[in-house]
């Protein structure tokens, strides 16, 4: 009976031993251990050995779901720290909320954990302090159009001041940026004055635009009718044009055939002239409102006249 007892504690003992002689650590994770308080090694994944009650492992502080935890295990993969919302003061005096996100990765387990006590507290604290600074040195309009280059600036900044902890900070991202209501009211006013002027703009641009294709329909329309009307003109003068030849044509034949007609001995000239005379005289004859019929008062257009005449019905 002794004997079974005394195997169980051995086996009890040897697994206890063990337990405590064996550490596993998965992919991505560490642990510092430190032999009699002072450093000796930084496990690496895989199955480690340690000498019991003489080893152990350094317990740490991080953070999970937004609290501090202890723990043994220092986790190598990129992080991100979800900051509370946090009060700053632009440069102009405006006071509002702000909050970011951070993204980092412990690349020296050893820095990370006797560099600095409390990292998780130390990051979360440089982080304020700089966006606090950073904002502090821009307006209120540079801020709300700015997320990039606060972003770059934060980024430096908590590059440089981790370098020493054994952190590598990747990126940094603001959230909300969340001016006072005050101020959210008159950015609203002045947002719907900008979209009004915008608006008058492009309704005035449009009144111009239709004002100019109306002037230039109303120019067109005057070309037009002004081309219309010199081309009628062109038309109409060469028309009288054609007709004054023709008819100066015609007169030219009938001064031919009455040449012809009346043969050598008589003017044709005096003739035509003394025919026109005679038409004249039966129209101004027979005029209603023609009471008195004037004669030529020279007396030598009178008789060339009446010697046309006489010619004539001597040819005849």
């Amino acid at each position: 009976m002794g004997i079974y007892y005394a195997a169980a504690v051995f086996v009890v003992l040897a697994i206890i031993f063990i337990k405590m002689t064996v550490v596993i650590i998965p992919q991505s994770e560490t642990r510092i251990v430190e032999r009699l308080g002072k450093y000796f090694a930084t496990l690496k994944p895989g199955i480690n050995l340690i000498i019991p009650f003489v080893d152990r492992t350094k317990t740490v502080v991080a953070m999970h779901n937004g609290r501090y935890v202890y723990t043994n295990t220092i986790d190598l993969r990129e992080q991100v720290y979800d900051f509370a919302r946090q009060n700053v003061i632009t440069k102009d005096n405006i006071q509002m909320q702000i909050n970011a996100l951070l993204y980092f990765q412990i690349v020296d387990p050893f820095k990370a954990v006797y560099e600095i006590n409390n990292l998780p507290n130390a990051i979360e604290k440089l982080t304020q302090t700089t966006l606090r600074n950073i904002i502090g040195e821009m307006e209120l309009d540079q801020t709300l159009t700015s997320r990039d280059v606060i972003n770059t600036k934060l980024r430096g900044v908590l590059d440089d001041a981790t370098n020493k902890w054994g952190i590598k900070v990747n990126r940094v991202e603001l959230q909300d940026i969340t001016p006072p209501q005050s101020v959210l009211q008159a950015m609203e006013k002045q947002m719907q004055a900008e979209r009004n002027k915008r608006a008058t703009i492009l309704t005035s641009e449009g009144d111009k635009q239709a004002q100019i294709l109306q002037s230039e329909g109303d120019k067109a329309a005057i070309i037009n009718k002004a081309e219309a009307a010199k081309q009628q003109f062109i038309l109409n003068a060469e028309g009288e044009a054609t007709a004054r030849i023709r008819k100066a044509e015609a007169e030219a034949i009938a001064i031919a055939k009455i040449t012809e007609a009346v043969g050598k001995s008589t003017n044709p000239a005096n003739y035509l002239l003394a025919q026109k005379y005679i038409q004249m005289m039966q129209e101004l004859a027979q005029g209603d409102k023609n009471k008195t019929v004037f004669l030529p008062y020279e007396a030598s257009n009178l008789m060339g006249s009446i010697g046309g005449i006489k010619e004539l019905f001597k040819g005849e």
